[in-house]
C-alpha cells in the first residue's frame, strides 16, 4: 500500500484516536526486538518539546552526529515526523516501517500514534543512527514513547493542557510529564517553577535532577546570552533562531540535555553556535515578510497563547495585526484569548472540522467576551485567512494560530 493509504487505514485500526498505555505497545516491541543501543533523548512538556528536539537535532548534526528524530503532530506531511540525519525518511522507508510493525502485531490492535512510534524505531535501528531524539505525543508517564529507555528525559514546560487525559492541575499533569525520568538517571527540568509531584518523584526514584535556576541557568543579554551549568560555562552564545524569549529556555534545556551526555555525544563551542543560529522549525512564530506580513504560530494552549502576545508585541508592526483563529474542542478556549486581549484589530474566527473541531460561532463568542476589535465567522481557516487578506491593507499584520489543523491550512496555501 501507498503511505497514504497506510496512514487511513491506521486511523481507523484502533477504536480510539487516544489511549494511554504502555503494554500494548512494548509487547510489539518486544517481538521485534526494538532494543537500540544507541543513546535516546526523550523530550516531553506542554509547550516547547518541539523546539528543544529541534535545537538538540541542530546542534548534534552540526556535530557531525547521525541522527534520529521522531516528533509529532506533522504540519504538511506524515514525513515530517521521522527524520535521519536532519531529512524527512521517504515514504518508501516509513511504510517499510509500518509494514513491520503491522507483521508483529498480532491480534492486538495500536493506536496511530503507538504505530508510528514503533515504525520510526525500527527505521532509526535499520539506518544506524548514533542518537535519537524523541518527542512526547501526549503527557509522557503512560506515552508510547516511553516505552524506550532514555539516556536523559527532559520536561520543558508545565501547564494545563489536554486535561481530559492528564488531569485538570498542574500538580497531576507535573506527574504525568514526570513519568519519563528513570531511576538514577539524569533529568532535565526546563520549567522554573515546577509542580511538587514533578520534583518529588524525581527524588522518591533517584533521578539525577537538573532544574532551571538551580542547577543550570542563563543569562540573557543585548545581543547573545550565556548559559552555565556546573564546570560547564558558554558566553556569548548566538540568540536562538526562533523568535520569543521563551525560546532562551527551550535552548538552555537542550544545552543542559548535551551536558550531562558529553561523555557519551560530546559537542564542541562551534557545533553550539551553528546549531543554535541554523535551526528552521515551521509553524514556531514564522514570520512571512511582504506588503501585509503572515505570522504562523500553533499556539493553542494559554502558556504558548502568553508567548505569542509577548511575541507579537516584540515584533511591532506599523499597521494593525488581524487574528486568524480556530481552536480545538478540548483546548481551553478562554485561556488561549484572555492572553491575547489587545493584540488584535480585528478577529477572523474560522471552525474546524472533525470530532474534536469547534464551530466558529461558539469560538467568536468568546472572543467577544475577552477580547476587542471587530469579530467575523468563517467556514474554515482558509476562508478566514482569505477574508483576513481582503481586509488587511499595506503594513498590516495576520496572525495565524490556534492549532497545528490551523497554520497547516494556511501554509500550504502560502507553499
Amino acid at each position: 500500500m501507498s503511505l497514504g493509504a497506510w496512514l487511513a487505514r491506521l486511523e481507523q485500526a484502533h477504536p480510539s484516536t487516544i489511549e494511554l498505555g504502555l503494554e500494548r505497545v512494548a509487547r510489539v516491541r518486544d517481538v521485534m526486538n526494538l532494543s537500540p543501543a544507541f543513546p535516546i533523548i526523550l523530550v516531553g512538556g506542554t509547550n516547547g518539546k518541539g523546539s528543544t528536539c529541534a535545537y538538540l537535532e541542530s546542534i548534534l548534526r552540526e556535530q557531525g552526529y547521525k541522527t534520529g528524530l521522531y516528533s509529532s503532530p506533522h504540519l504538511l506531511r506524515y514525513n515530517e515526523r521521522v527524520r535521519i540525519d536532519g531529512l524527512e525518511t521517504s515514504d518508501t522507508d516509513i511504510v517499510s516501517g509500518l509494514e513491520a510493525v503491522e507483521n508483529a502485531r498480532g491480534e492486538g490492535t495500536l493506536t496511530y500514534f503507538e504505530h508510528g512510534t514503533l515504525g520510526a524505531m525500527w527505521q532509526f535501528i535499520q539506518a544506524g543512527v548514533e542518537v535519537a531524539i524523541l518527542e512526547v505525543g501526549l503527557g509522557g508517564r503512560l506515552d508510547a514513547t516511553n516505552i524506550f529507555e532514555p539516556s536523559v528525559s527532559v520536561v520543558t514546560s508545565i501547564d494545563l493542557d489536554h486535561q481530559a487525559w492528564l488531569g485538570d492541575t498542574r500538580e497531576a499533569i507535573g506527574f504525568e510529564k514526570a513519568g519519563i525520568f528513570r531511576v538514577g538517571k539524569p533529568a532535565v527540568c526546563g520549567e522554573p517553577d515546577p509542580p511538587r509531584s514533578l520534583t518529588r518523584y524525581a527524588r522518591e526514584i533517584g533521578a539525577k535532577l537538573f532544574q532551571t535556576g538551580r542547577e543550570f541557568s542563563f543569562q540573557r543579554h543585548e545581543s547573545a546570552w550565556d548559559f552555565e551549568m556546573g564546570e560547564t560555562i558558554l558566553s556569548n552564545l548566538p540568540q536562538p533562531a526562533l523568535a520569543g524569549v521563551h525560546q532562551f529556555r527551550n535552548a538552555a534545556s537542550a544545552l543542559a540535555a548535551l551536558a550531562v551526555l558529553t561523555n557519551q555525544l560530546p559537542v564542541s563551542l562551534g557545533a553550539i553556535h551553528q546549531g543554535l543560529k541554523n535551526l528552521r522549525l515551521p509553524g514556531r512564530y514564522q514570520q512571512i515578510f511582504g506588503p501585509v506580513e503572515v505570522v504562523l504560530d500553533v499556539a493553542h494552549n494559554p502558556e504558548s497563547a502568553r508567548a505569542l502576545a509577548e511575541n507579537l508585541r516584540m515584533h511591532a508592526t506599523r499597521g494593525k495585526t488581524h487574528a486568524v483563529f480556530a481552536l480545538l474542542m478540548d483546548k481551553d478556549a478562554d485561556g488561549v484569548i484572555a492572553p491575547l486581549k489587545g493584540c488584535f484589530d480585528s478577529w477572523f474566527v474560522a471552525s474546524l472540522a472533525g470530532e474534536r473541531g469547534r464551530s466558529a460561532e461558539t469560538l467568536a463568542a468568546k472572543v467577544k467576551r475577552h477580547s476587542g476589535g471587530s469579530v467575523t465567522t468563517h467556514e474554515n481557516p482558509l476562508a478566514a485567512f482569505l477574508a483576513a487578506k481582503r481586509h488587511a491593507a499595506e503594513g498590516d499584520r495576520i496572525a495565524v494560530f490556534g492549532s497545528f489543523y490551523t497554520v497547516a491550512e494556511i501554509l500550504q496555501t502560502l507553499s
